[in-house]
């Protein structure tokens, strides 16, 4: 089944609106059951685990401003700012999020991975 580019791009908008919100009910609606989180920092699969991940993130999110998104049928790139306060600050970062079946399907995070390597938590998963 193929998606619209409108329905991506409110998917796109519900997705970091919940991340925002800190709503992981929300994103957990969203995210497709075999769901693969790929970051500078490690891959996860499923959503029980990206879901972990997500809830982790929130936790450190002081807040989030999108600047630009677009997408094509399918899929969608988001440039955005995270804003973690100290000791990480603000993370510059770009998504390119696929999608099937109307849900989330892949999420594939650029951002400079640095100020978390050196400050990561051995059991944290900062994706």
């Amino acid at each position: 089944m193929t998606i619209s580019t409108e329905t991506t791009m409110n998917l796109v908008k519900g997705y970091y609106q919940a991340i925002g919100n800190k709503d992981t009910a929300g994103v957990a609606e969203l995210l497709h059951s075999d769901v693969h989180l790929i970051g500078p920092l490690g891959e996860l699969a499923g959503k029980e685990a990206v879901l972990k991940a997500v809830t982790e993130f929130t936790a450190l999110l002081k807040s989030l401003c999108v600047h630009a998104s677009f997408g094509s049928k399918d899929q969608a790139m988001v440039n955005y700012d995270v804003d973690f306060g100290q000791p990480f600050g603000i993370c510059r970062t770009a998504s390119l999020i696929t999608f099937q079946d109307n849900l989330i399907a892949r999420l594939e995070l650029f951002y400079d991975a640095r100020p978390f390597e050196k400050n990561a938590a051995k059991d944290a998963t900062y994706l």
